[in-house]
C-alpha cells in the first residue's frame, strides 16, 4: 500500500491537536497559579514533533509558522490556516484546564489563573515594557533555534524534534520567574480566556511580544545565515537577497525536514536520487519524513590510452613489459581515430 501526502485537514488536525496537548501539558500541574511547567511542556514538545511534524511541519506556535512563513519556508494562504488551527487547539486546551480545576475544592470559574502569563501589581510584578521586551527577544531566539534545526543544511536534523524540546525547556524557564513563561502565543490566550478578567486584560504584552519575535526571527535567519532552499511560492517578502548554495549535508545522506509542508516528491516520503527531469531534492523540500539527496554528477571515465610501439615493440601496459608488435591486439579494438585518438608511435632511436 502506497503512502498518501497528507491533505490539508490532516495538516490543520494535526496542529490544532498539537498546540492543545502542549498547552495543557505546560499549565496542567500549575492551575491556580501564574506560570508554567518548563520540563512537561519541552518533553510535550518532543513527542508532539515526532508524531505530527510529518504533517505540516510541527509548528504548534504561531510565533514559528510566522517565522517559517517570512523565511520563505511556508506560504502565506497555509499558514494562515495553520496559525488558526493552532489558536483553536490553544482555546480548547485552556478550556479543558477550566474543566481540570473544577476538581479543586474552591476552585472559583474565571477567577482563578490557570498557569497563565502576567506582569506588573496584578501579575508578577515585572514592569509593562520588560515583560515585552523579554517576550520579543526569547521568542526570536526560540524561534530562530527552530528555523537553524530544521534547515535542510543541517546535518544532525534527525534530532531537531529533541533539539527544539530543550530550546523550549530553557526558554520557558528563562521567562517563567518573570512573566509566566511563554513563547507561543496561543498557549498564552488559551489560557487567559478562561482565568478571568486580570489575565485577559493583561494578555495583549504576550501576544505582541511573540508574534514579534516570530517575525523578527523569520527576516533575520535568511538575512544572516542565506535562504536554505528555493522560496515557496506565496510565501515571505523578497528583497532580492542572496541565496546560499544547496548542499548535500546529512549523515547518510538523507535528512528529515519536519518544518516542511509542501507536497511530496513521492509516496512514502522518500524520492529517488538522479531521476531525469527532477530538480535537486533540497531545493523542492517535502512535507515530513525523509527526503533522498540529488544524485551526484557522474564521473566521465577517462578515455582508453593508445598503444605505445617503439622500435617494433609495444608495451603492455598491464602485464608491465614489452611486447613484439606484431602481437598487439586487432586495429579495430583500438581507439576510434575518429574521436581524436591516435596511436602513439615514438621515433626509432638510431638502431
Amino acid at each position: 500500500m502506497e503512502a498518501t501526502p497528507p491533505t490539508t485537514v490532516h495538516k490543520l488536525a494535526g496542529e490544532a491537536i498539537g498546540t492543545l496537548i502542549l498547552v495543557v501539558a505546560a499549565c496542567a500541574s500549575t492551575i491556580g497559579t501564574t506560570g508554567v511547567n518548563p520540563a512537561a511542556a519541552g518533553f510535550a514538545l518532543v513527542a508532539l514533533t515526532y508524531a505530527f511534524g510529518r504533517f505540516a511541519g510541527g509548528h504548534f506556535n504561531p510565533a514559528v509558522t510566522l517565522g517559517s512563513i517570512l523565511a520563505g519556508r511556508t506560504a502565506w494562504s497555509e499558514g494562515g490556516k495553520l496559525i488558526g488551527a493552532q489558536f483553536v487547539g490553544g482555546l480548547v486546551g485552556g478550556l479543558l484546564l477550566l474543566i481540570f480545576a473544577f476538581g479543586n475544592d474552591g476552585f472559583e470559574a474565571f477567577d482563578t489563573p490557570l498557569g497563565t502569563n502576567g506582569w506588573g501589581d496584578d501579575g508578577t510584578g515585572y514592569a509593562l515594557w520588560a515583560a515585552l521586551l523579554l517576550t520579543l527577544v526569547v521568542t526570536m531566539f526560540f524561534v530562530l533555534i527552530w528555523l537553524a534545526l530544521t534547515d535542510v543544511r543541517n546535518e544532525i536534523v534527525t534530532f531537531a524534534p529533541l533539539a527544539i524540546g530543550l530550546a523550549l525547556v530553557a526558554a520557558l524557564t528563562a521567562t517563567s520567574a518573570a512573566t509566566g513563561g511563554t513563547v507561543n502565543p496561543a498557549q498564552s490566550l488559551g489560557t487567559a480566556v478562561f482565568s478571568g478578567s486580570d489575565p485577559l486584560i493583561q494578555v495583549w504584552v504576550f501576544l505582541i511580544g511573540t508574534i514579534l519575535g516570530g517575525v523578527a526571527a523569520g527576516f533575520a535567519y535568511p538575512a544572516l545565515f542565506g535562504a536554505d532552499r528555493d522560496k515557496v511560492p506565496g510565501s515571505g517578502l523578497d528583497f532580492g537577497g542572496p541565496k546560499a548554495p544547496q548542499q548535500n549535508f546529512g549523515p547518510g545522506g538523507y535528512q528529515q525536514q519536519w518544518n516542511q509542508p509542501g507536497g511530496y516528491q513521492q509516496p512514502g516520503g522518500y524520492q529517488q536520487p538522479g531521476q531525469p527531469g527532477q530538480p535537486d531534492q533540497f531545493a523542492q523540500p517535502q512535507s515530513g519524513g525523509y527526503s533522498a539527496p540529488a544524485a551526484q554528477a557522474a564521473t566521465p571515465q577517462p578515455a582508453a590510452e593508445p598503444p605505445i610501439i617503439q622500435d617494433g615493440w609495444q608495451w603492455d601496459p598491464q602485464a608491465q613489459q614489452w611486447i613484439p608488435a606484431q602481437q598487439q591486439a586487432p586495429q579495430q579494438s583500438w581507439p576510434n581515430p575518429a574521436s581524436g585518438e591516435q596511436t602513439q608511435v615514438r621515433p626509432n632511436d638510431g638502431v
